[in-house]
């Protein structure tokens, strides 16, 4: 699943997701696109689940 994350600009911000999503599904794989502001999740959990976990981390995002 990828996700449009408008406010992620930098590494920090990458780390801050990938430490949330990773608090809720430990096997989950991000790959980030800082330029496109985009995160795509290899994850079993649902889309609700990955969103909820992206704004635990302070961020807003939209699944694309």
């Amino acid at each position: 699943m990828t996700f449009h994350v408008p406010e992620m600009s930098c590494g920090h911000c990458t780390a801050k997701i990938e430490t949330s999503v990773q608090a809720a599904d430990p096997t989950a794989l991000l790959i980030f696109d800082l330029d496109s502001r985009q995160v795509e999740i290899d994850s079993a959990d649902e889309s609700d689940a990955l969103l909820a976990a992206i704004k635990s981390a302070g961020f807003e995002a939209n699944l694309l």
